[in-house]
């Protein structure tokens, strides 16, 4: 089974940020996950739109970028002009979320929607067929290591579900205390792209933990 491995740069050395994308260029992973943090849509601050245009002038690989943020229609055509190639927003954080997607996608971005756990999938019943992607948060937003929610399989079965009721092309992507352990049984339950962040930049050799993660399945 292919799928897209996108390791999330919030738990890497920051101090040698080129050094880490440099990694991931050469690594297998397939895309690179940034998360965008403002302190007041989840208790974190993290980067920022200089931030991700640094990183896209020496990455070689999509830049997956997770707006938890207030307000994100703002940031639109920054974030864009930064180079992403899919941008994320939150349900939970978009007003007017049909007309957010519309200004991803004539941005020229993929346009994705986060979920937060607590979040059921039905919301997206209007929305499934205009988004090439749905973020299941399986875990709180806000931090990185924070542990996997066990009823998140399920949540991703009925996610699915929807996706294939609705004649959907929607990928479904994972983030969030993710590890080896988890991917097998994610990917069976329909997932298409999966978020590492501290299972891989905290282990001994994140190459060759990019490495195992694609010979998962």
């Amino acid at each position: 089974m292919s799928f897209i491995l996108a390791p999330s740069i919030l738990n890497s050395d920051f101090v040698n940020l080129s050094h880490e994308i440099e990694m991931l260029n050469s690594s297998e992973a397939d895309w690179i996950h940034l998360d965008i943090m403002d302190g007041i849509f989840v208790p974190n601050i993290t980067i920022g739109q200089p931030i991700v245009s640094a990183i896209h002038a020496i990455a070689n690989k999509p830049l997956d970028v997770h707006l938890m943020i207030i307000n994100p229609y703002r940031f639109i055509e920054d974030f864009s002009k930064a180079g992403a190639y899919m941008l994320t927003v939150h349900y939970e954080a978009c007003t007017h979320l049909h007309r957010t997607v519309e200004q991803i996608k004539s941005n020229g971005m993929k346009a994705g929607i986060a979920l937060n756990p607590h979040t059921p999938v039905n919301v997206l019943e209007e929305l499934i067929t205009e988004v090439d992607l749905v973020l299941n948060m399986t875990v709180n937003p806000g931090f990185g290591g924070q542990k996997f929610i066990e009823a998140s399989y399920d949540k991703i079965k009925r996610l699915k579900e929807l996706i294939l009721s609705k004649n959907s092309k929607a990928l479904i992507e994972v983030d969030g205390g993710i590890d080896l352990t988890h991917s097998k049984r994610l990917l069976e339950s329909g997932v298409d792209v999966i978020v590492a962040g501290t299972a891989i930049f905290k282990s001994k050799s994140p190459a060759e933990t990019i490495k195992k993660f694609k010979e998962i399945y």
